[in-house]
Formats: C-alpha cells, sequence, structure tokens
C-alpha cells in the first residue's frame, strides 16, 4: 500500500529561504514527487500533520488547497482499478497538461523492445517516429523530390551498438526522447487526415503500412491515458472520430506445375541463387514455413526424420516430418556441415550466435539477399507472379486448397485460432464462386 504525503523538499530551498512543498508517494521502495507550485518557509511548515501552521499568512487558504490536492492524489490511488505505481499516480495527477510528450513515451517502448531483442518491431517503429518527425517538420512549399531525398538521407541508422563515429540506432532512441515537439492532446483527427495524406503523397506509402503508423498511435495514446498522461476525452480514435480499418490484401501462390519449374531449374551449385532455389524450397516442402527461420535451422534441429523447431514470430514448436523432397535438399548440405557451422544452409555461417543484434542484421540481409534472387528464378522460370520469400507458404496454402481439412491445416500454419486459418485459406479456395458464376453466365 502507497504512503502519500505532503512534504517539504528541503533539498531545495530558494534564495528567499522558502522551500516548494510536494505530494510524495511512496510504495515498495519506490518514491515519486508531484510539485505543487506552492513553497513556504520552514518555520511555518508543521510536518507531523502535513499542513502550514497559523503563523503562515494564508494559512487557512493553503491548507483548504493542500487538502484538495491530498485528497485527489488518493483518488486516484485507491479508485485505480489496477495496480498503479507511484510513478503512474504522479502522471495522473499531472493530467492532459502534462510535460511528458508522444515522442518521450514512444521512445521508452522502442527501447524496451531494443533491449528485449526484438529488433524488428523496434527499428519499424522507429521509422514510424521519422515519419511523424518529418511531418511536422513538412514545409508545404517543399517540392516532394528533396521531402524523400532527405528522408532517404537522414534514415541510414544501424541497429547496432555501431563503431566510433556512427549514428546508432539507441542514439535516435535519445533524440526522440528528448523531442518534445508533439503532446498527445495535439493528435486530434485533423492531425491523423493530414498525416495520412503526408505518408500516401509525399513518401509514397501504401494503405496497410499507414494503417500500421496508426495502430501503433492507438497503442502508445491508450498506454498514455492508462498512465495518466493524458486525459482520455482527448482520445482520437473509435466511435464517430478515427476508426482504423485493416483491409484484406490478394494472397497469390503458385500453381504445381510452377513449383515444379523451380523444382527441375538447374543452377550452378554453391551460387547465391543456387541456395537461394533451395531455401525457397525447403520451407515450400515444410508447409511455407517463413524464410528467416529457414536460414536459421540447424542440423540439430533435425532428430528422428523429423524437423523441430520454434518459429519465431510466435514462439510456437512445430513438428513436421522430413519428406523425400526435403531429405534430398539435406543429404546435398550435409557435406558442408562443419563449413556452415551447423547451420544447414550457408547465410549466417559467420554470425556470432551469442549477438543477438548480429543474428538480427545477418538474418536481415539474408532475406533481403533471397528476394533479390527469387526475382530472377521467377525470370529465368517465366513465371509471372511475384516470387518473393512469403510466397512459399502462400503457394502452399494455394495447392493445399480444400484438400486438407482446415484443422490439420491450423495445426501447420501453427494458427492460434481456427478463425485465422479459415480467413487465409479463404484466398486460395476459388471453386465454389467459379462455379455460381459459370451457372449463372452459362444460359
Amino acid at each position: 500500500m502507497a504512503i502519500i504525503k505532503i512534504v517539504l523538499r528541503k533539498n531545495m530551498i530558494r534564495k528567499d529561504k522558502t522551500i516548494p512543498l510536494a505530494i510524495r508517494i511512496s510504495e515498495n521502495y519506490k518514491t515519486n514527487y508531484k510539485w505543487l507550485g506552492q513553497y513556504v518557509l520552514e518555520k511555518d511548515w508543521d510536518k507531523d500533520i502535513g499542513r502550514v501552521k497559523k503563523t503562515h499568512p494564508n494559512a487557512k487558504k493553503l491548507n483548504n488547497y493542500l487538502l484538495k490536492k491530498l485528497t485527489e492524489a488518493n483518488d486516484v490511488y485507491y479508485d485505480s482499478k489496477d495496480k498503479i505505481t507511484p510513478k503512474q499516480v504522479k502522471l495522473k495527477l499531472k493530467g492532459a497538461g502534462g510535460s511528458i510528450s508522444f515522442f518521450h513515451v514512444a521512445s521508452d517502448r522502442i527501447k524496451s523492445k531494443y533491449e528485449r531483442d526484438v529488433f524488428s518491431v523496434a527499428k519499424s517503429e522507429l521509422s514510424i517516429l521519422y515519419n511523424l518527425e518529418e511531418f511536422l517538420n513538412h514545409n508545404d512549399s517543399q517540392e516532394k523530390e528533396l521531402v524523400i531525398r532527405g528522408i532517404k538521407t537522414r534514415r541510414k541508422i544501424r541497429v547496432s551498438k555501431g563503431r566510433k563515429g556512427e549514428h546508432t540506432f539507441m542514439d535516435s532512441v535519445e533524440h526522440f526522447k528528448k523531442n518534445k515537439s508533439l503532446k498527445f492532446q495535439d493528435i486530434n483527427e485533423s492531425f491523423l487526415d493530414k498525416y495520412k495524406d503526408f505518408c500516401a503523397v509525399y513518401l509514397e506509402q501504401k494503405t496497410r503500412t499507414i494503417t500500421n503508423q496508426l495502430i501503433f498511435i492507438r497503442t502508445l495514446f491508450n498506454k498514455a491515458i492508462k498512465d495518466g498522461i493524458v486525459d482520455s476525452k482527448f482520445y482520437p480514435f473509435g466511435g464517430e472520430k478515427e476508426k482504423i480499418r485493416i483491409g484484406s490484401s490478394h494472397k497469390i501462390g503458385l500453381i504445381v506445375t510452377e513449383v515444379e519449374q523451380i523444382e527441375l531449374l538447374e543452377l550452378e551449385p554453391n551460387t547465391s541463387i543456387f541456395h537461394t532455389q533451395n531455401v525457397w524450397l525447403f520451407a515450400f516442402y515444410f508447409a511455407g514455413i517463413r524464410i528467416s527461420d529457414a536460414i536459421k535451422l540447424k542440423w540439430s534441429d533435425f532428430k528422428d526424420g523429423r524437423l523441430f523447431y520454434v518459429m519465431n514470430k510466435n514462439e510456437k514448436p512445430l513438428s513436421l516430418k522430413v519428406s523425400e523432397k526435403a531429405e534430398a535438399i539435406l543429404k546435398y548440405y550435409k557435406q558442408e556441415k562443419e563449413a556452415n557451422n551447423g547451420f544447414i544452409f550457408p547465410f549466417l555461417k559467420d554470425v556470432n550466435e551469442s549477438d543477438t543484434e548480429d543474428v538480427f542484421r545477418k538474418t536481415r540481409n539474408a532475406t533481403k539477399l533471397l528476394n533479390k534472387y527469387l526475382k530472377r528464378i521467377g525470370g529465368i522460370c517465366e513465371i509471372d507472379k511475384n516470387l518473393s520469400n512469403h510466397i512459399a507458404r502462400h503457394s502452399f496454402g494455394n495447392i493445399a486448397g480444400n484438400k486438407i481439412h482446415p484443422r490439420m491445416l491450423q495445426k501447420l500454419y501453427r494458427h492460434s485460432d481456427l478463425k485465422t486459418t479459415l480467413i487465409y485459406q479463404a484466398n486460395f479456395i476459388h471453386e465454389e464462386a467459379d462455379d455460381a458464376l459459370e451457372e449463372v453466365i452459362n444460359f
């Protein structure tokens, strides 16, 4: 239980000998102070009862004010439905006019993600802060090319500890922590409408990218309301205000003959495009596992003719039988087992496994390289579809169609909810709709 009382902050005495009054909130050895904007002489203060003495010229009026503030602090703490910390009590007492900026709260969240090794999320969220900063500094008279050029220049940030002289990821986080140019109450419907236009016109972002940024802003707003940084009346989402709608996109997978073309493609062994072909097919053979997971697979993940691994995205365990086609790929790479430092594929053979940042960076670079060579493979095979890393999963879903029971597909995809599987698979099942269309037009 918190101890809340009004105290003199004697270590902050002013030149006229007056001392500031503050509400002290203490619990579990954690203490926070909320300044009251009032100053008294030490001789006029009764520390035992937390009130000014009658010797103070405005004793009655000031004591009434102090009692009111003390009551507010106790109400915030005891009326809260959730467990609340001294810091949260302090922030709630500050209310919507608090000095903590949107960028400050955002940088704390990003720093937390970074320190928990969630680098991909931290990097994308930091990018959103740069977009917001650019929007705030934007001059409508600027030429589009100049804006885009400036964005590209300043975004050359390394998600690493960095060498001397480099602008590191954490430098950028600290930069935003000090940025007070955006308060939560400034983010209203008008602000969001203008920001969406800026992202679409000047940054040339797609609808889903813009939606992701709105979700990020909403998440921080909810946190700020919970922590008492901003009043809920300023919330710009929901009701008749800004509504976030996540649109669905077409998921297009390869058909059997297109996968066979990739299988039959003869490429020069041990080249990047050769490894790309094998990684993509390997991912497809295991129900479309993510490419970023496939390149991290090690020989230790295979036991008794089965693959055992944990999906990086949702940390769910998976066990699948090694098919004959997958076994053929494994057989080829077995001779490179030592050279690849225990990894099946060579992309991470030089990675420092104890350095999570190095793993993230080299995995990201590998997936970029794979995407590049998949485009070439698509061209060689004359596949008129966007051949990319994720299309292995779409291709498995497309070929599976309605041949496999949804419950089994849910298990293969590692979806938590069957509804997710049904929605995903609906992208690839068209027979009933096609038949219905034929019945109408073939008269």
